[in-house]
């Protein structure tokens, strides 16, 4: 901590604590959050294994569900070591860089991952409304350059954030409130004024994720267009049912994420209890879930996965 005006002091270090008023139990808490992790990780590693070494699944799905499983093990891998490092061993501190740092991959990887299940939404339109020319509509090279266009939106837009944090001064106090860092929760501790960072904040949450949920959205509507015009009932629901997994994926990702920013714009008086978990929710269950729920829908990776472990 140094001096800043004589009369103010600005802190460098924050610290991360975990769920209020469990303190006494926090060594049980680490429990489930190793499970899930590791579950994630090895969940998410093994989709991506099997889709990269079998020829026969380089098709679209697979290759956006290789995307999102990618995503999934960047935001556990970027969580880890704050989260854990909290409940296991106590470890609170945590550099002001380090933790905006933290907050730009989280972001920027949220941002994606919200872009990417954008393109899985367009991938099953195409794939349902025009299955003839599927494989010619999402060529490999035009599907590399769509994964481009989402990681330099996310990089870009998410840019802007670090780089406001470094200019404010904290010191009010620097304790967060969360065991990992999130924008909201550092700009709660500035002393600076805050009005661009809070007015971007929300213009990027509407430009991203409130854009791509609306054309997920939309979407959807286009698909159920499609399946209503089809005459045979069979078909219909054969061809709703390749839709089940990434409808779970969107609801496991954006639920609690709006839940979460309403709560953090307008709920003021909310429970620390519900927001801690809300944010957790946000972070581990999409990579917990996701592999599940498409290894349970998808026959092919479902057959792979299982001789890959009688292997």
């Amino acid at each position: 901590m140094s001096p800043v005006n004589d009369t103010k002091l600005k802190y460098t270090i924050f610290i991360l604590v975990g769920i209020s008023g469990k303190e006494d139990v926090q060594l049980w808490i680490s429990i489930p959050f190793c499970i899930t992790y590791a579950i994630s990780v090895v969940g998410n590693s093994v989709i991506l294994f099997i889709i990269i070494s079998e020829p026969s699944l380089y098709e679209p799905m697979y290759i956006f569900l290789s995307m999102l499983a990618l995503t999934d093990l960047g935001l556990s891998f970027s969580t880890i070591p704050t989260i854990l490092g909290v409940y296991l061993f106590n470890s609170t501190e945590i550099s002001l860089y380090g933790c905006i740092t933290q907050e730009y991959f989280i972001a920027a990887l949220q941002c994606t991952e919200s872009a990417v299940l954008l393109l899985m939404a367009f991938d099953r339109f195409i794939a349902i409304s025009n299955p003839l020319r599927y494989t010619s509509i999402l060529t490999l090279p035009r599907i590399i350059k769509m994964a481009l266009v989402c990681v330099l939106r996310s990089v870009l837009t998410i840019l802007p954030f670090p780089l406001l944090l470094m200019q404010f001064q904290y010191c009010r106090d620097n304790v967060l409130s969360h065991s990992y860092c999130r924008n909201e929760d550092i700009m709660k501790l500035a002393c600076s004024d805050t009005r661009i960072d809070s007015v971007y904040g929300l213009f990027i949450q509407i430009l991203t994720m409130g854009l791509d949920s609306l054309l997920i959205f939309l979407s959807y509507v286009m698909i159920l267009k499609t399946v209503l015009s089809i005459a045979s009932l069979k078909d219909s629901l054969k061809a709703l049912n390749t839709c089940v997994s990434h409808l779970c994926a969107v609801l496991l990702f954006y639920t609690p994420e709006v839940i979460l920013s309403i709560l953090h714009r307008f709920g003021r008086g909310s429970s620390p209890l519900v927001q801690s978990i809300l944010s957790y929710a946000a972070l581990l269950v999409p990579p917990l879930m996701n592999p599940i729920v498409y290894s349970m829908k998808s026959k092919e990776l479902r057959v792979r996965i299982l001789r890959v472990f009688t292997k």
